[in-house]
């Protein structure tokens, strides 16, 4: 029987799976400079004064009530054709971010603001979940996990390189309401250029394999939406695999949640803006940001030779251990070198666990469930961040400067590791 190639370059062989990476590069490009201008008008923008309770307040309008609907846009990329998902939310996007660019070009806060924020990240819900679950059908299932390597590392390093290239667009515009409106309205261009990229895909060929073919009124999907969360839910339920696999996730993000709180307020209103080498303020923060792609970068590395050489059961709670210790040295040497360390780290960590997470779903997973069990993913990935920030509020004072707080972080990842190895471990 012939051996099926399972490196990264087999995978860049398949001119589909090529396209499909080229659309999320584009796209998560575009998202990395939509959130710096949307971070840079809330925590950084002179013309507005944010406290340290309305940037967890923030996050949570912005990810909260999308987070709670996710589940049912599982349903319809289980229904519908995620190659015109992928179409046509990147060019709503395109639209959405030009009235947020009017909004804050106009100096428009509160619940205007936030609702447009807020639209635009629910339909980039829509389009993480279906770059996800229509990745199968543009790998070989045996290269599933360096195919993930490459396409959640390199989107997530898009991420980043657009957030500079947003920075970059803000030295030229300055860092107030033009400025920032001026970074938000440059991220239409790689949504639309995403669009056109996923366009050469014929309507059917990212799944699903088996669509609803009949048209249902609105109560009717909407009942059917509940229960296919229901049967999904089951299906996770029944594969301790995949059950861990989101045991683990939601457990670092609330981990990563608390982390990135920290750093905002630490950047925000503690450590010195200029005049060394690991300065605070916004140029501090992206130093953070590329710390965190470096990890990342690394993982993609690291992790898919890890896996066939010790196995996921034994590399995840491995990696949840050293975001432990991360946290717990973060207590002992609280500075900015010491924050854009522990970045590197998590960031490896982060991106360690996403590619293991993604692989054991998309291995162990249905087709004809998979986008109700990613949008359940990305639900869960976005709800135990919000509440870590939520905690964070409480727990941590303005300045971000806390010894007890990380001591607990470490603590919640050393659960999360024992957690995921005793599921495994009867498996």
């Amino acid at each position: 029987m012939p051996q099926v190639e399972t490196g990264v370059r087999s995978v860049l062989r398949r001119g589909d799976f090529r396209r499909l990476l080229t659309t999320r590069l584009l796209a998560q490009f575009g998202d990395g400079v939509f959130q710096a201008a949307l971070a840079g008008t809330v925590l950084f923008n002179p013309q507005r004064a944010a406290e340290p309770a309305d940037i967890a307040a923030g996050f949570a309008v912005l990810l909260l009530p999308y987070s709670l609907v996710g589940p049912f846009a599982g349903v319809w990329l289980d229904r519908w054709s995620r190659r015109q998902v992928l179409l046509v939310a990147n060019v709503v996007r395109a639209g959405l971010v030009a009235v947020v660019a009017a909004l804050i070009l106009g100096g428009v806060e509160g619940a205007a603001f936030y609702s447009a924020g807020l639209a635009v990240f629910s339909v980039n819900r829509f389009v993480l979940s279906a770059l996800s679950a229509g990745l199968p059908h543009t790998a070989a299932e045996a290269a599933l996990v360096p195919a993930n390597a490459l396409s959640t590392t390199s989107g997530g390093v898009s991420t980043v390189v657009g957030g500079a290239a947003a920075l970059l667009v803000l030295e030229a515009t300055g860092s107030e309401n033009p400025g920032y409106a001026a970074m938000a309205l440059a991220a239409a261009v790689p949504y639309l250029a995403a669009s056109t990229v996923v366009s050469g895909f014929a309507r059917p060929y990212l799944g699903p394999d088996h669509p609803d073919p009949v048209r249902r009124s609105a109560r009717e999907s909407a009942r059917d939406t509940v229960l296919g969360m229901v049967a999904g839910a089951r299906h996770v339920a029944a594969l301790p695999p995949a059950a861990a696999a989101l045991v683990a996730i939601g457990l670092h993000r609330l981990c990563y949640g608390v982390f990135t709180l920290m750093t905002l307020l630490l950047y925000r209103n503690t450590f010195p803006a200029g005049g060394s080498p690991f300065p605070g303020g916004i140029l501090g923060l992206g130093q953070v940001v590329a710390a965190a792609a470096v990890g990342t970068l690394v993982a993609a590395l690291v992790t898919p030779p890890m896996v066939r050489r010790i196995g996921m059961p034994r590399w995840v709670p491995s990696l949840l251990v050293g975001g432990g210790v991360a946290q717990v040295a973060l207590a002992v040497w609280l500075a900015p070198w010491s924050v854009v360390l522990v970045g590197v780290l998590l960031g490896f960590v982060a991106q360690s666990v996403k590619i293991c997470v993604d692989s054991t779903l998309q291995e162990t997973v249905e087709d004809d469930y998979r986008g109700r069990v990613f949008s359940v993913y990305d639900t869960l990935f976005n709800l135990t961040f919000v509440t870590a920030l939520a905690a964070g509020a409480v727990a941590l004072p303005e300045s971000g400067v806390s010894r007890v707080v990380p001591v607990v972080v470490g603590g919640c990842y050393l659960v999360a590791a024992f957690t995921y190895a005793q599921i495994t471990r009867r498996h």
